[in-house]
């Protein structure tokens, strides 16, 4: 068995109903297509509808299942209610939400204008609220119970700069995930987050570093295992979340990164950058300060 492959039993979300948001593309499109190999029925919604139903078809000739495209802002309330609405009539029910769209800017805050600031957490935070309410309020009033699984990163805890409006977004999601968690648990209502380090789609990590940025700052030097992580990987955690096996897990945000954050969080982390050699001498210099 590899972490490449998949880790469930195959009918592990057999006839679960799963909304993706951010599902046409990169992470969202490489979760969806694990869930329907598991067995699941998938909504993927984007704002690209001609990019969606190309994944929908793909998916579906992939894996064999059933997969509904819907074009959705989920900034705007009204195309979610009509998302949901639509996903109903599909399906007859939702089980899951996976809270995945995202949008970010690499710049310094102060070269961002007001807009392009809002737009992140339109995205991000609005979007997650917008979809998070919808659900809620339908799957509480129908007393059926409800998953809900959002992507957050390491700095919505430690902040980051140059991503300001996103850290500031996936702080938010990662508050409003541990609050509901406790507060929508009456209702059989479960809240799990996921924080993943570097998981390079081609799509946003070329509009993040363009041109040869990318390689010059390679993640992998800043991640401990020195490796990206497999779209395998991160499906596999997520899969585990939705499903009924993780039934006792709530209010968690499971870090997927290698190490990538504490290797930044510690102090003297620095240090591995050090030689063998220089290692050799600060011990013979402690030594001698010892015997002097």
């Amino acid at each position: 068995m590899k972490y490449t492959e998949g880790m469930l039993q195959n009918d592990a979300l057999k006839d679960k109903v799963i909304i993706v948001t951010g599902g046409g593309s990169g992470l969202g499109k490489a979760m969806s297509r694990y869930f329907l190999t598991l067995g699941a029925k998938v909504v993927i919604t984007s704002r690209n509808l001609e990019k969606l139903k190309a994944t929908a078809l793909e998916l579906e000739q992939l894996t064999g299942g059933t997969v509904l495209p819907l074009q959705c802002d989920v900034r705007v309330w009204s195309e979610v209610e009509q998302m949901q609405k639509d996903s109903l009539e599909a399906f007859g029910r939702i089980d899951v939400l996976l809270n995945n769209a995202a949008g970010n800017f690499i710049s310094p805050t102060e070269r961002l204008t007001h807009s392009a600031f809002d737009s992140i957490l339109d995205i991000v935070l609005k979007g997650t609220k917008n979809c998070t309410l919808a659900l809620g309020k339908y799957w509480i009033d129908n007393k059926i119970p409800g998953t809900v699984l959002n992507i957050v990163t390491t700095y919505a805890w430690t902040g980051s700069s140059y991503v300001v409006p996103s850290a500031c977004a996936k702080a938010g999601v990662l508050a409003m995930t541990r609050s509901l968690a406790v507060e929508w648990a009456k209702y059989n209502i479960r809240f799990n987050a996921i924080a993943p380090g570097p998981f390079p789609t081609k799509g946003a990590w070329e509009r993040l570093l363009p041109g040869d940025l990318a390689e010059k700052f390679d993640m992998r030097k800043k991640v401990p295992l020195r490796r990206v992580g497999e779209h395998q990987e991160l499906a596999n955690l997520a899969a585990y979340l939705v499903s009924d096996y993780s039934a006792y897990m709530n209010g968690e945000v499971v870090t997927l990164d290698g190490g990538e954050w504490l290797q930044g969080a510690g102090q003297f982390n620095m240090l591995e950058e050090l030689p063998s050699e220089m290692w050799d001498m600060l011990e013979a210099m402690v030594k001698a300060k010892k015997n002097g």
